[in-house]
């Protein structure tokens, strides 16, 4: 009999944890009910009643496991290691508010059978704000057009992920993986499964903007040289610009040596507009080497504190 595990990442949703676990049970039972099952929870160190949630349906239900994280590792870090630790013959990665439909577990699982190792979700809307959903698709659009990997767009990360394409995830040795890029670059042949993403059933997201350009930022600076290319472009457009001016001011000062008068405001100008841009770009270079920083430190993904109804030789 095969075996689906169903992993759910999740950070203070104490609102959700019990109601998405019944959902996805329900769904397994009902509509893959020829298949063995796991419903893996790993917890990215809650801090509200998460962990004492998973820790009462873990003694309820032995097909249920979590994974207790030490700390709190990042958005990426912390669900890709989940996946590592699946021991179903697919994977399925689901967020905990109800985001990812679970009505999708059936989809996914029959294109599975139909001979595709990897088959995934794609938003063609969604019940969210409807600026945020704006942005995140011009995000998208950017990250596809100057990527030399041909990027998802609207592709959280849900899906289900055949267990040999799991392997290829364990032997990554990446201590800051980008999974929405690294299915689009190393992944098998795909099935995407259109739907409409709704709002979260219960509680506030995780997500702010900080969290938000930090995955655009990891996207860009591991599948991109657009930061470095417009640093190099805009550095010789500038030179040429500053070149050009300072001829022109010249000619100008020598024919009109009494009258021409520049000024102060050209040059303070100048000064800080140089300069602010100076600033960015080194903001810019400082992002790709704090990606390059984080990957040759070789830190692992995530340091368990406990981990429950695993068996011994899945630790």
């Amino acid at each position: 009999m095969k075996k689906i595990s169903v992993l759910i990442p999740c950070y203070n949703e104490e609102d959700n944890v019990e109601p998405i676990c019944v959902a996805v049970i329900d769904v397994l039972q009902k509509k893959c009910s020829q298949y063995d099952y796991e419903v893996i929870f790993i917890d990215n160190y809650s801090t509200d009643r998460t962990r004492e949630l998973l820790k009462g349906m873990c003694e309820r239900n032995k097909r249920v496991k979590a994974i207790l994280n030490a700390k709190n590792f990042g958005q990426f870090n912390s669900p890709f290691y989940g996946m590592l630790q699946a021991t179903g013959d697919c994977v399925i990665t689901m967020v905990c508010d109800f985001q990812d439909p679970v009505e999708l577990i059936p989809q996914y699982v029959k294109e599975w059978e139909n001979g595709y190792k990897i088959v995934i979700g794609i938003k063609t809307n969604s019940e969210e704000n409807k600026i945020v959903y704006a942005l995140r698709s011009l995000y998208y659009k950017f990250i596809k057009k100057f990527s030399e990997v041909d990027q998802i767009e609207h592709f959280t990360g849900s899906g289900l992920y055949d267990r040999s394409f799991v392997e290829v995830l364990r032997q990554l040795d990446d201590p800051k993986p980008f999974l929405r890029g690294i299915v689009a670059e190393l992944g098998y042949e795909r099935k995407e499964i259109p739907y409409l993403q709704p709002k979260r059933k219960a509680g506030k997201t995780k997500n702010n903007w900080y969290t938000l350009y930090d995955a655009a930022m990891l996207s860009i600076t591991s599948y991109t040289k657009i930061g470095l290319r417009l640093c190099t472009l805009f550095g010789f457009l500038f030179g040429l610009i500053s070149g050009v001016l300072g001829v022109v001011y010249l000619i100008y000062k020598l024919i009109f040596w009494e009258s021409f008068i520049a000024g102060m405001a050209p040059v303070t100008i100048g000064m800080f507009f140089i300069g602010a841009v100076q600033l960015i770009f080194i903001g810019m270079l400082g992002e790709y080497i704090i990606t390059i920083n984080q990957r040759i430190m070789k830190r692992p993904l995530v340091i368990e504190s406990e981990r429950l109804n695993f068996d011994e030789k899945d630790c």
